[in-house]
């Protein structure tokens, strides 16, 4: 039976999607042979973690469930053994890019990729704490359904259950090794008040999003179709597709991996950037490895802290890395699509050499250019007025910082994808052991074999820590 790891990442309430997620790791483990493990990495303050604590001690019970809850000292404790173990040059480096002091969307799934790994998971399914699932005939649309049936086989095998496939041929050999969906509700980029606000400004700053070269009626479809996800598709039935999936049809709060990608490649670690935790996808996409698109869109909503005037200056400050760091990943995107087949080795597995080059060598832009569009971010927020106006005041003095943050922020990431390798070595059969409970005396179990079909490996011993307690959380 192979194991499979369902994340949250967390670091706000999110009680009730605590609950709902273990309602889609039990129908996962009730309709496919697989022991689901549900991770759940929280970084909340104080109360919420306790309120997460209590959602998760009262989950029922369910064969083929284990439920990890794990603060950031948990997280902490595990990475410094696997930094430890893995003998690599800068471990206090690599420890800050895993668990950084600040907000960081690819670190926080990298520690999820790494637990996987020491669990003995072949996939990882990641979900977001501001989204919950769709209903039909008043039950919820899982899309681990879908994420379950097709990750890590061989396309070939796969043509078959989905609705249609747009696969190029010459690809069906190779393992499926993304299956993601897009979201439905509020935009995953809160610029819809920018965009009512003034559109001329929205245009202005949602073009910095795009890679240079598009013909302009492509950019103009681009700005407007952007971070809208699915609209307001509403879900009637399943439709799935077999192909290269499109990086801009998927959503991070709706994605699982295949064990022969996040093994290989971690995520950009930049901290206060969204949009950093899009690598993989990209990547997938330019190795022309297959994949499965399917419309069992989740839901996506905003909470009340992004409202607040705190949450939306970090938010603001959070786009404003994201459009400096786009120009870098453009080019890292650029490479390793030319590179194309040249990713992959003998055995079809993404090579992390390449895409470290790939990272050193990508055309990011010159001082002058990202100069330039700090300019833009900062003209176009003082023409909102208002608190946009404030949030250009804190934007321009930390003008330098920001600019320089996206240059090093590259060259962390490079650092990281060479440092990968040794940590998952490292990880593998060592998952943490949480610290908030009583524990039961250590069991030793087989470390379960994951799909043949992508990213296989001998069984290796694992441990895995049990509560005594009836609700069989772990």
């Amino acid at each position: 039976m192979r194991r499979v790891c369902l994340t949250l990442p967390t670091h706000r309430a999110c009680a009730a999607t605590v609950r709902a997620v273990a309602e889609e790791a039990a129908y996962g483990a009730r309709h496919f042979d697989v022991e689901v493990h549900l991770l759940v990495l929280d970084s909340s303050g104080a109360a919420d973690l306790a309120a997460h604590r209590e959602a998760v001690a009262a989950l029922p019970p369910e064969p083929g469930v284990v439920v990890h809850h794990f603060d950031e000292d948990e997280q902490r404790d595990f990475l410094r053994g696997a930094v430890a173990r893995s003998g690599l040059a800068e471990p206090d480096r690599v420890l800050d890019l895993m668990l950084p002091s600040g907000v960081s969307y690819g670190a926080c799934t990298n520690r999820a990729f790494l637990i996987a790994e020491a669990l003995g998971c072949s996939s990882v399914h990641r979900r977001d704490s501001d989204s919950r699932y769709q209903y039909l005939d008043g039950k919820p649309v899982f899309p681990l359904h879908h994420e379950l049936t097709a990750i890590g086989r061989r396309a070939s095998d796969v043509a078959g259950l989905v609705t249609r496939s747009r696969l190029d041929p010459a690809l069906a050999g190779r393992p499926v090794a993304m299956v993601g969906g897009s979201f439905v509700g509020e935009m995953s980029v809160d610029v819809a008040e920018i965009r009512a606000l003034d559109p001329l400004v929205h245009d202005d700053l949602i073009g910095l999003s795009l890679p240079d070269g598009y013909p302009e009626i492509w950019r103009r479809n681009l700005v407007d179709e952007a971070f809208r996800g699915a609209g307001t598709a509403v879900f009637t039935g399943d439709l799935t597709t077999l192909t290269t999936v499109g990086p801009t049809r998927v959503d991070m709060c709706n994605v699982a991996f295949a064990r022969g990608v996040y093994g290989r490649v971690p995520l950009p670690p930049a901290t206060d950037t969204i949009g950093s935790d899009y690598f993989l996808v990209h990547l997938v996409h330019g190795a022309r490895l297959p994949g499965v698109l399917h419309n069992r869109h989740i839901v996506n909503f905003h909470t009340p802290e992004r409202r607040s005037d705190a949450g939306f200056l970090a938010y603001q400050l959070r786009l404003t890395k994201f459009l400096l760091a786009v120009p870098y990943l453009h080019g890292v995107y650029a490479g390793t699509a030319a590179a194309g087949d040249g990713l992959l080795d003998a055995d079809g597995l993404v090579r992390a050499s390449a895409v470290a080059a790939a990272i050193r060598d990508g055309a990011g832009p010159g001082p002058v250019e990202n100069a330039e569009r700090f300019d833009v971010i900062e003209r176009s927020y003082r023409k909102l007025g208002g608190r946009y106006a404030a949030a250009a005041d804190v934007l321009a003095a930390r003008r330098e910082r920001l600019l320089d943050e996206a240059r090093r922020d590259m060259a962390d990431f490079a650092l990281l994808v060479d440092a990968w390798g040794p940590l998952v070595r490292a990880s593998e059969g060592r998952p943490p052991s949480p610290a908030h409970e009583d524990r039961a005396p250590d069991s030793t179990r087989e470390n379960r074999s994951p799909s043949p079909a992508y990213g296989s490996r001998s069984p290796s011993p694992a441990r895995e820590k049990r509560l005594p307690s009836p609700k069989g959380t772990a």
